[in-house]
């Protein structure tokens, strides 16, 4: 009988969110409540789907800690979530054959930039240097040398915006099971890209981005290498190892797949420029939705929560009311103040409240707004796309004129519909929706609305990456050092083991 241990930790941060996350952000679940993860699109979803259908294999689940995007993790956060992670892994740690490990790859924490080298280097250590452990990572996620020096293979979420979260853990379990079962020592190729990216053309489906992974991708199908991928990181994660990589792990190292890795590097490269936000003006974009015949979005991924932005920019709402702009408009905004002033006036109450800037005050400031209270809830939902569950805080959705504000209190993922349907609110009945994502789903918002309108506003998530002050990534890195040259250098990985 193989026994695997599963354990998990995701969280995505923006190192420019003025306000730290904390312990109390994660979802924490122990043991066989990992369990519930079964026949979710999550990587653990995915990963049990594999190995349930062994009979030779049994799995160890022992922790799960998943946290909405969000400012990096405290000292004390930090101190409190590894330490529950490792005496979880060390409770167990004996019992196992191998290690699934699933990981995001874009956190930070104050006194730990790399916490999932930190977490991956402690699970080694526990589980002593002959026992096989594979990880699942997002494809914004930063692959450091650390984490590269304790896994035997990856696997990389391959669409954006993702979809394939189970099939990301599908692929990381077949790995495992086959490393075990024909006892291979991979080898990762690995170059690293000095390149930050943004916009458009990340989208899978249809950018430059997806024509490179699909390329990659065909290594895996045609049987020539064991996983793939593209990490172009978080370009608000700032830590040291930020950037862009091209990995291929083969069961053994081979000039072809060099030379493979070397030519993929420079067509990415080479397109650096295509992959970067195009923004427009708000006031340009008021002005032209107003001659819209029909729906509109304004995208305001400057303020993305899943990317790890505060969500309280009311930007675009005071431009739209000083604008005097006439047609609907739906907008959500985290304000815990503004919706418990909504929740002690009771639902049909007209309250004046201030609202934004409640979390980045340096950027935002408070917007007075008159408004009725429509209805009050507790912010639970379901994503869309992982049905995993969401938790808005108090919600309150006020009307104000022509203006229908979703009022949440706690920063949670709005790359989909569901904090809107929840609380009654349907984009297609609004002739313009902001939304607080980069990118959404097609079918969510593009496939029905006639222009998106990819806003020019502050937020600690702005495409525009030289405005943000990194200070501890790598230098030089484009588009921060625009007149940079590259040479693609392939460098080789093999985890040690004793025999």
């Amino acid at each position: 009988m193989i026994r695997v241990l599963i354990v998990e930790c995701m969280q995505e941060i923006s190192s420019f969110n003025p306000l730290p996350s904390g312990y109390g952000d994660y979802r924490i679940r122990l043991g066989d409540e990992l369990l519930e993860q079964r026949g979710l699109n999550t990587g653990i979803g995915g990963a049990l789907s594999v190995f349930d259908r062994r009979g030779d294999v049994a799995v160890v689940p022992v922790m799960s800690a998943t946290a909405p995007s969000a400012g990096i993790l405290s000292a004390d956060g930090w101190a409190r979530l590894s330490a529950q992670i490792v005496g979880a892994v060390a409770a167990r740690a004996n019992e196992v054959d191998a290690v699934y490990f699933s990981l995001h790859g874009a956190m930070g924490a104050i006194g730990e930039l790399d916490p999932e080298g930190y977490l991956l280097s402690e699970t080694r250590r526990l589980i002593g240097p002959d026992r096989p452990m594979v990880i699942s990572l997002d494809l914004h996620g930063i692959l450091t040398e650390r984490m590269l020096a304790q896994v035997d293979g990856f696997a990389i979420y391959q669409t954006y915006p993702h979809v394939d979260f189970a099939d990301t853990g599908r692929r990381a379990a077949k790995l495992l099971l086959r490393i075990i079962d024909d006892d291979l020592r991979p080898e990762t190729a690995r170059v690293v890209i000095p390149a930050l990216v943004r916009g458009d053309e990340l989208v899978t489906k249809s950018g430059c981005y997806g024509d490179i992974l699909r390329d990659a991708h065909r290594l895996e199908h045609e049987g020539r290498a064991l996983a793939t991928g593209v990490m172009i990181g978080n370009p608000f994660t700032d830590v040291p190892e930020l950037c862009t990589q091209a990995l291929i792990c083969v069961e053994r190292r081979n000039e072809e797949t060099a030379q493979y890795i070397t030519e993929m590097s420079r067509i990415f490269w080479d397109q650096r420029h295509r992959m970067q936000g195009k923004l427009i003006a708000l006031d340009k974009a008021i002005a032209q939705a107003r001659t819209i015949d029909g729906p509109v979005i304004f995208t305001d991924a400057a303020d993305a929560t899943s990317s790890g932005a505060t969500g309280d920019s009311n930007v675009i709402l005071k431009e739209l009311m000083d604008a005097k702009y006439p047609k609907r408009v739906l907008l959500p905004i985290v304000d815990a103040a503004a919706a418990k002033a909504a929740a002690c006036a009771g639902i049909g109450a007209e309250i004046t409240v201030r609202l934004g800037g409640e979390r980045d005050p340096g950027r935002f400031l408070p917007v007075t707004v008159t408004a009725t209270v429509e209805s009050l809830s507790r912010g639970r939902t379901q994503l869309e796309t992982m049905r995993a569950p969401i938790n808005a805080g108090l919600t309150a959705v006020l009307t104000a004129q022509n203006f229908t504000i979703v009022v949440i209190s706690e920063p949670c993922f709005l790359f989909d519909r569901a904090v809107f349907y929840a609380n009654g609110c349907n984009p297609q009945r609004y002739d313009l929706t902001v939304v607080k994502s980069p990118h959404t789903e097609y079918h969510m918002f593009d496939e029905w609305v006639v222009k998106n309108f990819n806003i020019d506003a502050p937020g600690s998530t702005s495409a525009d990456l030289k405005s943000l002050g990194h200070s501890i990534c790598m230098r030089p890195i484009y588009p921060l050092d625009p007149d940079l040259g590259f040479v693609p250098r392939v460098t080789w990985h093999q985890r040690r083991r004793t025999a």
